[in-house]
């Protein structure tokens, strides 16, 4: 008899929903905070509402993490209302934020559920796509080992390229991992980022964002040594029109048509700033 598996996650991940299909993935919030006022990722606040009020504030937001008593409300929600026998909880990045840790802690305090935890290390569809691959092994009926096995293997082959408009808003954040040592260069440099142990770590600088963007897809082509594509994405941060330029870049590049394109979270893009896009993909095995 199979197991019956719950797959959760929190909205760093920010999977759009044509992606989910009919997939049943519950999500926690992430957190803002905002002139005084608090809002539930996603659900208080839209990334579009988000974004527009982001451009034109005088004032920053921070972040918080799901807490403990969150996790474990949530995480009883989830026993009741999907009866499952494992919940997998695959999460942001924990160098990134504190929501493995609050996770850990909250199923500590629940013993008589079976909670594992995954950290992805990753951000946005950088997580939406191991998630999401994770969620259809279970819907198939595979054992706990092997849908958290199927999580890890894409997990592990994911890369993330993004390229930002400023470092303001990571600075602000704390979460600018290496990539610090590039504050106070030239303005005009376009700071290349990518993903390395669980953080933000800078890859090139560029005099302009057009040949930066055209460096991404280069190094892209050279981590893939050959191999196609097998899923990518493309995430932006109040630039639409760019991202959507990207994408036809990458499918006429990469003979890929199906890719997926989608923002950021409020909570990560509070981060990210306006005008970063990133490019997220794997090869094929």
């Amino acid at each position: 008899m199979s197991q019956k598996i719950a797959i959760v996650t929190d909205s760093a991940s920010y999977i759009p929903q044509d992606a989910l299909c009919d997939l049943d993935i519950p999500v926690i919030p992430q957190t803002l905070i905002w002139d005084g006022e608090t809002y539930r990722d996603g659900v208080d606040i839209d990334a579009a509402t988000f974004y527009s009020r982001l451009r034109a504030s005088k004032t920053f937001p921070t972040t918080s993490q799901p807490t403990v008593p969150e996790f474990v409300k949530f995480f009883k929600w989830v026993a009741t209302e999907k009866q499952p026998d494992t919940i997998l909880a695959v999460l942001v990045s924990s160098k990134m934020s504190g929501t493995v840790a609050s996770a850990r802690a909250a199923a500590e305090q629940l013993p008589d559920l079976n909670i594992h935890i995954v950290d992805t290390g990753l951000i946005s569809m950088g997580m939406g796509f191991p998630i999401i691959a994770g969620a259809r092994a279970a819907a198939e009926g595979k054992s706990l080992d092997e849908v958290i096995a199927v999580v890890e293997n894409i997990r592990d082959r994911i890369r993330f390229l993004g390229v930002v408009g400023t470092l303001e808003y990571l600075h602000r954040g704390g979460r600018i991992g290496g990539a610090k040592r590039l504050l106070g260069t030239a303005l005009n440099l376009k700071p290349l980022l990518y993903f390395q142990d669980k953080q933000l770590e800078p890859l090139a600088q560029i005099r302009t964002r057009r040949k930066a963007l055209a460096r991404m897809l280069d190094i892209a082509e050279e981590w893939l040594s050959g191999k196609q594509i097998a899923e990518a994405a493309v995430a932006d941060v109040d630039c639409r029109e760019e991202g959507d330029a990207v994408a036809d870049m990458v499918r006429a590049r990469f003979g890929i048509s199906d890719i997926c394109r989608c923002t950021f979270s409020p909570v990560v893009g509070a981060h990210a700033g306006p005008g970063t896009t990133a490019l997220i993909f794997y090869a094929e095995d």
